[in-house]
């Protein structure tokens, strides 16, 4: 059973509006922190935003700022990315990660938990 499953991803156009979802099977998000991921093509992947498991503190990459906002369901274990003013240089796969109960979740938790991904695409 994969413990994290994304879902949401698609096609958009620039400027459009996107929301991932991250739900857990394995854990309480009460108890770990949920990192979002992306891997763009030739590119490393990134830790693009984190809500924290206990106080809910937020991180943003700053090439996000503004434009994606985090949000968890308790009661549905499931955490929200949103993303706004989708730009061609958001096309990646998405992925939710996490080893840890506080944000940010830095390099990418090889021992932890994390989901298969979703992609976004951004076209012209």
């Amino acid at each position: 059973q994969v413990p994290l499953v994304e879902s949401g991803g698609g096609l958009v156009q620039p400027g459009g509006s996107l929301t991932l979802s991250c739900a857990a099977s394995a854990f309480s998000v009460n108890y770990y922190a949920i990192g979002w991921f992306r891997q763009a093509p030739g590119k490393e992947r990134e830790e693009v935003s984190c809500i924290s498991s206990s106080d809910g503190s937020e991180y943003y990459a700053d090439s996000v700022k503004g434009r994606f906002s985090i949000s968890k369901n308790k009661s549905k274990n499931t955490v929200y990315l949103q993303i706004h003013s989708l730009k061609p240089e958001d096309t990646a796969v998405y992925y939710c990660a996490t080893d840890r109960p506080q944000c940010p979740i830095g390099s990418w938790p090889k021992n932890g938990y994390w989901g298969l991904g979703t992609q976004v695409t951004v076209f012209t």
